[in-house]
C-alpha cells in the first residue's frame, strides 16, 4: 500500500533557473506513473513542495533524490512521511 510523502524543496545558493524545466518534466513523469499527488511553489519564499506516493520512506527518498533539483544541488530536499488526518 502506498503512503504519502511530503517533499519540501528549499533553494540553495547553487540554484539556477535552468533546472526548472527538467524539474517540471520529472514531476510530469511521476504524475504519469501515478506517483505524484500534487505539487506547487511557495508564494512567500523560494522553493516548493510536492506529495509523492511510495511504499516506504527509502523508496520515497530514492524517488525524490532523482529530482533534478536534488541531483544538480539546486535545492535541499526534506522528505516526511505524511499521515493526513483531515482532508476535504
Amino acid at each position: 500500500m502506498a503512503r504519502k510523502y511530503l517533499v519540501m524543496a528549499h533553494r540553495t545558493p547553487q540554484f539556477d533557473a535552468s533546472v526548472i524545466e527538467p524539474h517540471r518534466t520529472f514531476l510530469q513523469d511521476l504524475l504519469a506513473k501515478g506517483r505524484l499527488q500534487e505539487s506547487g511553489g511557495f508564494t512567500n519564499s523560494p522553493g516548493g513542495a510536492y506529495v509523492i506516493l511510495a511504499e516506504s520512506l527509502p523508496t520515497a527518498t530514492t524517488i525524490a533524490h532523482s529530482d533534478p533539483l536534488h541531483t544538480t544541488g539546486a535545492s535541499e530536499l526534506t522528505i516526511y512521511e505524511w499521515e493526513i488526518t483531515v482532508s476535504a
